[in-house]
């Protein structure tokens, strides 16, 4: 048996499988990669390196063994056909008769684009019969915190939120919570609603920026389409540009507020605050 991770040389990867290393030996753990030197450091720790690739469904003959535990982390390539990407680890899973399967999906209660391929994957996994759970992730303190540069620069946050909330955590909760259910019992064909303990808003966030950097740090909402014009005139494609204006406007409706609780219970600690991911960013 192998508890074999997706994507692990990507941001929330690699969280996963450090994690899991401080609960199982290494060599119950596999990554799955497409550059196997972006986890040259884990191979000499004594993980599995398998390289495959979500558009080329060969690469995933014979990777899995009946019994193994899988998180499909989910890919980021949104003009790929994310559906048809991740059906291809949910086909060979469901072959090789896997244990498990947690999928990273999206709070049931976002309805933004950025929902559909998660949906399309969920029906996908439901429909396939493998031993499932979802893990409906809530938006990453990092989505901000790793892209301060322009905040900093203009001493503005800009969004198309309005006044809505979000209940951001870190990609290391979100971690920890994966780890639960892939080293854990009891949680076959559960769903869990994923989010941070507090939920906040863009105006308390450049309150935030403003308290740790001694700079007056404003919030400046706009509406979705400016946003999608201001992102692409920074260099993110048009497409995906407007997918990322159109979660703003969910969170001006609420839709990233989860109050579940289920996130720290999983993780078995309170999640971490933003104030937090904020001082870590602002060292870095």
């Amino acid at each position: 048996m192998s508890i074999v991770v997706t994507g692990a040389s990507g941001k929330l990867g690699r969280h996963v499988v450090e994690q899991l290393l401080e609960k199982v030996p290494a060599e119950q753990v596999t990554a799955v990669v497409r550059s196997p030197e972006k986890v040259a450091g884990l191979a000499e720790r004594g993980v599995r390196v398998a390289v495959a690739d979500y558009n080329a469904p060969e690469t995933f003959d014979g990777l899995f063994a009946a019994g193994d535990r899988v998180l499909l982390v989910s890919g980021n390539e949104f003009d790929k056909g994310r559906v048809r990407q991740h059906s291809v680890v949910i086909d060979a899973a469901k072959a090789a008769g896997v244990a498990l399967l947690a999928y990273t999906s999206a709070p049931g209660s976002l309805t933004a684009a950025l929902a559909d391929d998660h949906r399309g994957t969920e029906q996908a996994l439901l429909d396939s019969g493998v031993p499932y759970v979802l893990l409906r992730n809530g938006w990453y303190h990092e989505n901000y915190t790793e892209n301060l540069a322009p905040v900093l620069e203009h001493d503005a946050v800009v969004a198309a939120a309005g006044e809505g909330r979000v209940s951001s955590a870190s990609r290391a909760d979100y971690a920890a919570a994966a780890v639960t259910v892939l080293t854990g019992d009891g949680h076959e064909n559960a769903t869990y609603e994923l989010g941070g303990d507090e939920a906040w808003s863009f105006a308390e966030y450049a309150a935030e920026l403003s308290r740790q950097t001694g700079r007056e740090i404003a919030y400046h909402p706009v509406t979705p389409e400016a946003l999608t014009d201001i992102l692409a005139g920074a260099g993110v494609p048009e497409p995906v540009a407007a997918v990322l204006a159109g979660v703003d406007a969910a969170i001006a409706k609420g839709e990233l507020v989860v109050d579940s609780g289920d996130l720290s219970r999983l993780a078995g600690r309170p999640t971490t605050p933003l104030s937090e991911a904020v001082a870590a960013a602002l060292k870095d």
